[in-house]
């Protein structure tokens, strides 16, 4: 127990033992996964199930401090693993080399004490809340774009993300689309570590609360959410494999624009969604499809204004 001293000496014997009981499903690999993964890992956590399919790219590397211009090429989680069992090899470290979808979330959360969102998907974050908030598991959630980023404690008896979110701004950041600074996202994994170890020893307070960073004006904000209603998970979002050939399938992105091919697919934009839109039959379910899920979102919400029937989200990556 000497390599857990120090932090024995602030939580106590008890709060280690918890510790080193639990287990922990990591829903990405990248920028937030390093904070998140040494920490929990130094801390003795004793399983962590890790799930991303990506591989390391160059443009990783100012932000994913966990890998190395060697790594170039290789799946994330299998970087993660061979790193992290150097550190502290009592940590049993399980790579997943899959997305996290709707199909496979509640697989990967069968068992764990604890889900970190640590993707860069808006769309991976509901998934994860919708299911959290069924199972009734805590959920630490974080988000980071340029130099800001926010973190908050889900689930778990308190209301869920669509609480805080119920509705999706005009545009979505991505670290893609708008960049993004290491040292903020090294902030935001930070608290999001600090979170979960509160949460795993049983301070709960972090639950309820969400907690901003403004990294240009160094500052920290934030409010707690413990009473505010939570929305019906609607839209809600499935996958693939869920799409019917009897679904009124739509979908919203660009000829050529990369992701999986939908033959059955009509092809709409956003727009087109209004009074004189497109319509399904009465009996149908619309699916409504796009890369991210935010144009699958925006024309729900133009679609459900003039159709009361279901409809479903499905993001589609690429």
């Amino acid at each position: 127990m000497s390599a857990y001293a120090r932090q024995i000496a602030v939580l106590g014997d008890g709060a280690q033992k918890k510790i080193t009981g639990s287990s922990v499903l990591c829903i990405g690999a990248g920028g937030l996964a390093a904070p998140v993964m040494q920490y929990l890992v130094g801390a003795g956590v004793g399983h962590i199930r890790v799930a991303d399919a990506d591989g390391i790219s160059l443009s990783n590397l100012h932000r994913q401090t966990l890998f190395r211009r060697a790594d170039i090429g290789r799946p994330k989680v299998d970087v993660i693993a061979e790193t992290m069992k150097a550190l502290n090899a009592e940590t049993t470290i399980e790579p997943i080399r899959e997305c996290v979808d709707p199909a496979n979330i509640g697989r990967f959360c069968d068992g764990m004490t604890l889900i970190l969102d640590c993707a860069d998907s808006f769309a991976v974050s509901y998934i994860a809340s919708d299911h959290c908030l069924e199972t009734g598991q805590p959920l630490v959630s974080a988000s980071v774009v340029g130099q800001d980023g926010y973190v908050g404690g889900f689930c778990g008896g308190k209301p869920g993300l669509r609480a805080v979110f119920p509705d999706l701004p005009d545009q979505l950041g991505s670290c893609d689309s708008d960049g993004v600074l290491g040292p903020t996202v090294g902030a935001i994994g930070s608290l999001q570590a600090q979170m979960a170890l509160a949460i795993l020893t049983g301070d709960l307070q972090a639950l309820g609360q969400l907690v901003t960073y403004d990294a240009r004006a160094f500052r920290f904000g934030g409010f707690r959410f413990d009473t505010a209603p939570d929305p019906r998970p609607d839209p809600a979002f499935i996958a693939l494999g869920d799409v019917a050939s009897e679904d009124f399938l739509i979908d919203l992105r660009a000829e050529g624009e990369q992701g999986p091919e939908l033959r059955q697919a009509l092809r709409h934009v956003v727009t087109d969604f209004g009074p004189d839109g497109p319509r399904p039959h009465p009996d149908q379910r619309v699916v409504l499809a796009c890369r991210s899920g935010l144009r699958a979102w925006k024309a729900a919400e133009r679609l459900a204004e003039n159709w009361p029937g279901e409809i479903k989200l499905l993001a589609l990556g690429g």
